[in-house]
């Protein structure tokens, strides 16, 4: 048995993935996608458009006036900024409330990781909509496994006190990191298989076969949105961190500098996102 089955042994348990949302990210497979197509999908859920006209009109986009509708979302804040606060807003509530963890702590951190990994994607010539999402999906596994064994992902939670040190102390007393059950989840989604084998490789880049650019870029951006969380320089943190990695990508620290949005930019937003 994989050291993931656990975590999946139930599949009615598992979440599902809202049908908006796929079809939100297969508009990123067409060119001809228009910012009417995407306000129309996000107009067919009544809680959802009053979700992203709250995320809209707040600081999180930088609105300079109030946001009525959808259409005026759209023209305001472009169509692949509504897209991902869109897809944002549906991941967020795929777990009930019932289940106990840091919701905004923990979302604060994907919005940072998807935000870092579209911008390091740009950087590596990679699509960055792909980045976004698995970004997004990279730390969805550890809802999972706080569900069945709460106590040991705690124990986890306590020991990550530096870094890109989590999936270290996951594999050390679980036996897996989250990569790979949100691998499997994303797998269960359907989502293409670019995201599951990036989420897959992403546990150690340098030694995946093939090697996957996605999933290095992966690493990288948790490991900026790691350092956001416990308010280090970011970049710095980096280059001290994942050296190895960041050359076989090719990337320049002070290029980093220059294109990485600041920390409170990429969060804003999540007590919209989870209301």
């Amino acid at each position: 048995m994989h050291a993931t089955d656990r975590y999946l042994h139930n599949p009615d348990a598992l979440p599902v993935m809202p049908e908006l949302a796929t079809r939100l990210m297969r508009t990123m497979e067409r060119e001809d996608t228009s910012l009417a197509e995407i306000g129309a999908l996000i107009e067919r859920d009544p809680s959802l458009t009053v979700k992203v006209l709250r995320l809209a009109n707040s600081a999180a986009v930088g609105a300079t006036r109030s946001v009525a509708n959808i259409r005026d979302a759209a023209n305001l804040i472009g169509m692949r900024r509504l897209r991902e606060m869109s897809l944002a807003a549906c991941v967020a509530n795929l777990f009930p409330n019932k289940v106990r963890f840091d919701r905004e702590r923990f979302w604060r951190h994907g919005l940072a990781t998807a935000g870092h990994a579209k911008v390091l994607a740009d950087l590596c010539k990679l699509n960055p909509d792909t980045a976004y999402i698995a970004g997004l999906v990279m730390r969805i596994g550890r809802v999972l496994m706080l569900m069945v064994e709460p106590e040991i992902v705690a124990r986890c939670d306590d020991l990550n006190d530096a870094p890109d040190s989590l999936i270290g102390h996951e594999v050390e007393w679980l036996g897996c990191s989250h990569l790979e059950v949100s691998a499997a989840l994303a797998k269960r989604w359907n989502f293409p298989n670019e995201i599951v084998d990036a989420l897959v490789a992403a546990r150690d880049p340098l030694a995946a076969f093939p090697f996957s650019p996605l999933g290095a870029v992966l690493r990288l951006a948790s490991t900026l949105a790691d350092a956001g969380d416990l308010q280090l320089a970011e970049v710095d943190t980096l280059v001290s961190v994942q050296p190895e990695l960041m050359a076989r990508m090719d990337l320049d620290a002070e290029d980093l500098v220059e294109r990485l949005l600041p920390w409170d930019s990429l969060t804003m937003g999540v007590d919209q996102l989870l209301a």
